[in-house]
């Protein structure tokens, strides 16, 4: 069995209030501390199967551009999903199954590229997402518990989808068995793995409570377990992965700071969701939520929020 990261974005960061501030109040940290962020995903190879956890952005989604302000910058694009997984060696019609974290755009935009797979996704999330098809499989974790978490689904051998709500309220991780290692795949049980060891969550997350307990589980898990954690916004998920880093939580690694060098960049008139990847386009508005087409983005209600995340408009970054 191999595991291997699909890389998507580079050369991101984001910020200690951001990334940590859920608890103590993003009030307590220092907002020019800045974490590097990215974006990818990961693929596993059984050997019969071609799995995928997660199918990054939509192929049309509008770049963030680089506020140096911002929360979190997810990077520049490095390819669009299919294109990293071509270059990985894999064609899309290999790919048999695809189990997703949780609903967010970042994590499902290429869905619809893997027509032939079955995608294995939490009853909730799928139901948030209004998910058709007879290849989407709602799962509701009926395998029982793994280890100490309470409910999981096993995909295949030593393949197990796992329930973590928290980040949203239907978030799984996957975890994965190989060799004598767990690797944790998650999406965003924590953003960066400065939080992992410090124990802190992230702002961006639908419930405190589940939240709290799913880094509780995590970290347990980990304390028992010889564990490669694999991050999806940042580069340490990747790192971890080709070193095989088994995390050790009273030790953390120095952090590498971001390069935080991107230059001129031409604005889109759009804006992107820095938590979701949702696009806020003037020309088109929020209808549903009662904001005509041709709305400034200035002009946004103090209150709006994300459609599909929940964040204010201070997560919004210029696309």
């Amino acid at each position: 069995m191999e595991i291997k990261a699909v890389k998507l974005y580079e050369n991101g960061f984001m910020t200690q209030p951001f990334a940590m501030g859920l608890e103590d109040g993003e009030d307590k940290f220092d907002k020019n501390v800045k974490y590097r962020s990215t974006l990818q995903n990961f693929l596993i190879d059984t050997g019969d199967e071609v799995i995928l956890v997660d199918t990054g952005m939509p192929l049309e989604q509008p770049d963030m551009a680089a506020d140096v302000n911002a929360p979190i910058y997810l990077g520049s694009r490095i390819d669009d999903y299919v294109t990293a997984l071509e270059k990985l060696g894999y064609k899309k019609e290999q790919v048999t199954k695809i189990l997703v974290t949780h609903k967010h755009p970042d994590h499902t935009g290429e869905l619809r590229s893997f027509p032939q797979a079955k995608i294995y996704i939490s009853r909730i999330e799928a139901d948030a997402m209004d998910l058709k098809g007879d290849n989407v499989v709602r799962v509701d974790f009926t395998d029982g518990a793994y280890e100490n978490f309470d409910k999981c689904q096993k995909i295949a051998e030593g393949i197990y989808y796992v329930f973590a709500p928290g980040h949203t309220t239907g978030n799984s991780i996957i975890i994965v068995e190989n060799e004598g290692l767990h690797y944790i795949i998650h999406g965003d049980v924590t953003y960066t793995d400065e939080a992992l060891y410090q124990n802190k969550l992230s702002v961006a997350t639908e419930d405190k409570v589940a939240a709290r307990d799913t880094l509780n589980k995590v970290r347990t898990f980990i304390e028992n377990h010889r564990t490669v954690y694999l991050s999806t916004h940042t580069p340490l998920g990747y790192e971890n992965l080709a070193g095989k880093k088994v995390v050790d939580l009273k030790n953390m690694p120095t952090p590498i700071p971001p390069k935080m060098d991107y230059g001129e960049q031409k604005s889109t008139g759009k804006y992107v969701c820095s938590i979701c990847g949702t696009v806020y386009d003037p020309a088109v508005g929020d209808p549903e939520h009662g904001i005509p087409a041709g709305t400034a983005f200035e002009d946004l209600p103090a209150d709006w929020k994300c459609p599909v995340c929940k964040q204010g408009k201070d997560k919004f970054n210029k696309a």
